[in-house]
């Protein structure tokens, strides 16, 4: 099944001119901001812009050849993705300016993004998803129970300073997972005068919002503009609500894994696309929905903490960290667990068991659907042999 990687392969040559920014160019510029670009790409006001293909070899050139670790859950083809973009007449001479990468572990705050300066008369503002670090992921959970969580209003202020930087230029804001709430939140929230210039925002698998900020008139100023893309069997993506539709897309991948962009199965200039999600995605997003209702904000705030005390126990700052040191982690993690109350504690062993079995659901639920369609083909085949021997 053909991914990010073949799309840059097959259709890298061909310019926006002749051939439109699609959604899969939106893929790719959603996952560009998970490289480093720190001390390469200037930061907003911070001098001239660089061509991708100059980053590109100022990046490698930094890294030595040494192997590159994403982490844990960040994509590891990023830098082949890089490496390809710098070969292909498509995104090679897109310039890259306003890089910023913001991490306080103390406030659980991670903020990351990159402006690119598509060359058809528009910026894309990638925002960074979720990245290594246990504080990125705290302040994901926030977001099931503060309103507006640092790394949505450091969006918006980020929206408004590149718009100032690039005036009368479009807008085009996007990102993956957490990335994808955040450029929603930036559309919504910043300056009519921007918001007017806003030619499109893309979700890819990002977290919708609580209620009332669907009925804002700010988000259904936007709305039609707002792409929001999701796997079949979406975890991630389904969270929180979406007023906007959402696309649904295959995937090479089982259960939550699908969250995996390079995952996301490509055909021409666009991703091959299903009518709904699958069943058990449903289940899970409602089981989620249900656990998640029954407990206060104030509840959920202290679920939060607890859960990422827990984590927190083993010494790690990242998910890296943790799998590094698994067996050290898991004896950190199981002392802590038993300095909980009985009511968190039984919280978080709930939430773990919904995700344990939603995941073991889903990844079933592709296996049969993989084994029917292989079936199916298989009988195909064998009547067409059948036929010609008649």
């Amino acid at each position: 099944m053909a991914n990010l990687l073949d799309y840059l392969d097959w259709r890298g040559d061909l310019p926006l001119s002749g051939d439109p920014f699609n959604e899969v160019d939106n893929l790719i510029l959603a996952e560009l901001s998970f490289v480093d670009f720190g001390g390469i790409v200037p930061g907003p006001g911070a001098g001239a812009a660089v061509s991708l293909g100059e980053a590109a070899a100022a990046y490698f050139a930094k890294t030595e050849g040494r192997p590159i670790d994403m982490g844990v859950l960040v994509p590891n083809q990023i830098p082949e993705m890089l490496r390809r973009m710098a070969a292909a007449p498509r995104f090679r001479d897109m310039q890259l300016s306003g890089f910023v990468d913001h991490l306080d572990t103390e406030k659980a705050e991670q903020f990351a993004a990159l402006t690119i300066v598509c060359g058809d008369g528009a910026l894309y503002l990638s925002f960074r998803g979720t990245d290594d670090t246990l504080a990125g992921w705290k302040e994901d959970f926030y977001l099931s129970c503060m309103r507006e969580v640092p790394a949505q209003k450091k969006a918006v202020e980020y929206t408004e300073t590149m718009a100032r930087q690039y005036p009368r230029v479009k807008l085009r804001l996007g990102g993956h997972s957490k990335g994808g709430n955040l450029a929603v939140w930036a559309g919504v929230f910043c300056p009519l005068a921007v918001q007017r210039r806003i030619r499109s925002v893309w979700s890819n698998d990002g977290p919708g919002f609580h209620d009332e900020i669907l009925s804002l008139p700010q988000h259904v100023r936007l709305e039609e503009r707002i792409h929001t893309i999701v796997p079949r069997s979406s975890v991630v993506g389904m969270l929180l609500e979406h007023e906007e539709d959402y696309t649904v897309v295959d995937s090479s991948q089982q259960g939550l894994m699908q969250h995996d962009g390079f995952s996301w199965v490509v055909k021409g200039p666009g991703f091959v696309r299903l009518h709904s999600v699958t069943r058990q995605a449903q289940l899970c997003d409602q089981e989620l929905r249900n656990w998640v209702q029954g407990l206060s904000e104030t509840q959920r705030e202290q679920f939060i903490d607890s859960a990422f005390q827990v984590l927190e126990a083993s010494g790690a700052k990242t998910l890296t960290d943790l799998k590094a040191d698994s067996f050290k982690a898991v004896g950190a993690i199981v002392r802590a667990l038993k300095d909980l109350d009985k009511e968190t504690r039984d919280a978080l062993l709930k939430f773990m068991s919904i995700l344990f079995m939603s995941n073991l659901r889903m990844t079933l639920e592709g296996i049969q659907e993989e084994t029917e369609k292989s079936l199916l083909r298989n009988g195909k085949k064998a009547e067409r042999s059948a036929g010609k021997k008649g």
